[in-house]
C-alpha cells in the first residue's frame, strides 16, 4: 500500500539499484504505447481502486526515470494534480502520430463532458466508479447524431464503443461493469482542462 511517506521528488535512488529489469521493461511497454501511469489502478474484481506498483516505481526512483527517458528522446512528465505520469518525445515539433492521438482523446472527453452537463449532472461524478456512464447514457450519446459525426469526424469509425475502448486501452477511463464506465484521475484532470479552456475563451 501507498503511503505519505515518499521521498522527495527527483531524489535519486543509485541509479538502476532497486529497480527490476522486468519492472522497467514492463513501464517502457506502458508508456510508449501510450498510456499514462495511474497512482490508483480499477480492480474489476474488486470493485475498487488500488494502488500502482509501476506508478511506485517511478515515484521513487523519479530522478533516474526523467534521465533515462531523457536519453531515449522523451520528456517524462508528472502530473501532481492527475496524479499519473506520461512521456511526450522530446522534441520542438510534436509528432503527427501523438498530436492525432491527443486529439482523439480531447474529442471523446468532451462528448462525454458535454453530454453529461447537458443532463444536469456535476462533471465530478463522471469520476466515480458509483457513478459514471450507465448503459442508459451510453444509449443516449450513440442515439445523438451530432456525436457520432464529431467521433466519424475524428476518424473514430467505431462509434461510442470504440471511442471507449481508445480511452480504456490509454488509463483515461475504467470499465466497472458491462455497461458502465468512469474517468481515471487522468481523464478528469484532461477533461477539467478542456472545460477551463473552453470557459475562458
Amino acid at each position: 500500500m501507498q503511503n505519505d511517506e515518499h521521498p522527495v521528488i527527483g531524489e535519486e535512488r543509485n541509479g538502476f539499484e532497486g529497480i527490476l529489469p522486468r519492472d522497467s521493461a514492463a513501464l517502457y511497454r506502458e508508456l510508449v504505447a501510450g498510456r499514462v501511469i495511474l497512482r490508483e489502478s480499477y480492480n474489476p474484481h474488486r470493485s475498487e481502486l488500488e494502488d500502482n506498483r509501476l506508478y511506485n516505481l517511478v515515484y521513487n526512483h523519479l530522478s533516474h526515470f526523467r534521465r533515462l527517458y531523457e536519453h531515449l528522446g522523451f520528456e517524462l512528465v508528472f502530473s501532481e494534480q492527475g496524479a499519473f505520469f506520461y512521456i511526450r518525445e522530446n522534441t520542438d515539433d510534436e509528432s503527427e502520430e501523438h498530436d492525432e492521438n491527443a486529439f482523439r482523446v480531447q474529442v471523446i472527453l468532451l462528448i462525454i463532458g458535454r453530454y453529461f452537463a447537458r443532463t444536469g449532472r456535476d462533471l465530478d461524478y463522471l469520476g466515480r466508479a458509483d457513478a459514471g456512464l450507465k448503459e442508459d447514457d451510453l444509449n443516449a450519446i450513440s442515439a445523438d447524431e451530432e456525436y457520432q459525426d464529431i467521433l466519424r469526424a475524428a476518424r473514430l469509425d467505431k462509434g461510442l464503443p470504440g471511442a471507449l475502448d481508445y480511452l480504456s486501452s490509454r488509463n483515461f477511463l475504467f470499465k466497472s461493469g458491462a455497461s458502465r464506465y468512469f474517468l481515471s484521475s487522468a481523464g478528469m484532470f484532461f477533461l477539467r482542462a478542456l472545460v477551463e479552456e473552453y470557459e475562458s475563451r
